[in-house]
């Protein structure tokens, strides 16, 4: 794994910065990239293939995490704007990946604008969605209906996760075929990094994200005019109940693609796939 790039920052009209790493050939065609829970820019994926595809990949600090400033008015439509923002600043409209809990920022910052292309990878799925929620185990229902009844009582059970904490609950519980990646000392030690950075400002950046996305993110799904590309390992358990099925049919130009012999490691584990769907290029579903 290469050294970390240093952080760049986006000054925004409310005086708050936007932190990102850029990784990949100076010269490449960006592509911007939203982390996972609790991970900000020091977060990337497919190092060794951006030369050969000409691509610059930018990974954000959402705010609160790693280096951008807080905003204690977050929600979905801010973070989107801000990633606008961001966007805007790279001339034509620009493909977007987001993995796991960085997809309903990511489907925010494409209904702003300019994105030409979003690729979602294990993402999270809006539990909150009386669809959805059908669909949960009983655990996880009882979860949804806290934080509904009590926000800020849910944020102070989130707020007692740490970078180790945190580290034990991805990588926890994992099955077989996520071995290769999880199991492997230079990803855990990147993961790690990540989780450090991003819980540098303490965890209410964490925790703002994570009961957000457990509440109705109130993004109009139907209003999505670009090319969506939903992307699930066949044996991911933890992002989605019917591997984001109900989450892709809900958005009209999406297309669903399951992955077999991986889970929630897909983003690493297959980066190549995910590069080719920010590209446009096909890919064959199977499932």
């Amino acid at each position: 794994m290469n050294a970390a790039p240093p952080v760049r920052r986006l000054a925004l009209a409310d005086g708050r910065t936007l932190a990102h790493r850029a990784y990949g050939p100076a010269g490449g065609a960006p592509l911007l990239f939203v982390p996972g829970a609790a991970s900000g820019s020091l977060m990337r994926f497919g190092e060794e293939l951006l030369d050969g595809r000409g691509l610059r990949l930018l990974s954000v600090d959402r705010p609160g995490l790693g280096s951008s400033d807080a905003d204690k008015g977050k929600t979905f439509a801010s973070v989107g704007d801000d990633l606008h923002r961001l966007a805007a600043t790279l001339g034509d409209p620009v493909p977007v990946v987001a993995n796991s809990q960085g997809a309903p920022f990511a489907l925010a910052a494409t209904l702003a604008g300019p994105v030409n292309r979003l690729v979602l990878v294990s993402p999270v799925d809006e539990v909150a969605h009386p669809s959805t929620t059908a669909l949960l185990p009983e655990p996880l229902r009882e979860l949804v209906a806290a934080v509904a009844a009590d926000p800020d009582e849910a944020a102070a059970r989130f707020a007692g996760f740490s970078p180790e904490s945190f580290l034990d609950f991805v990588l926890g519980g994992h099955p077989p075929s996520d071995a290769a990646v999880f199991g492997d000392k230079a990803f855990r030690a990147l993961l790690r990094a990540a989780l450090d950075d991003g819980f540098r400002q303490g965890s209410d950046g964490y925790v703002r994200d994570t009961v957000l996305a457990m509440q109705p993110w109130g993004l109009d799904l139907d209003a999505l005019d670009v090319p969506v590309t939903v992307l699930f390992g066949a044996d991911d358990t933890s992002h989605s109940p019917d591997l984001g099925a109900t989450l892709a049919a809900r958005i009209p130009t999406a297309e669903r693609i399951v992955v077999p012999g991986v889970g929630g490691s897909l983003l690493w584990a297959r980066p190549e796939l995910v590069l080719d769907a920010a590209l446009g290029e096909p890919l064959l579903p199977t499932a």
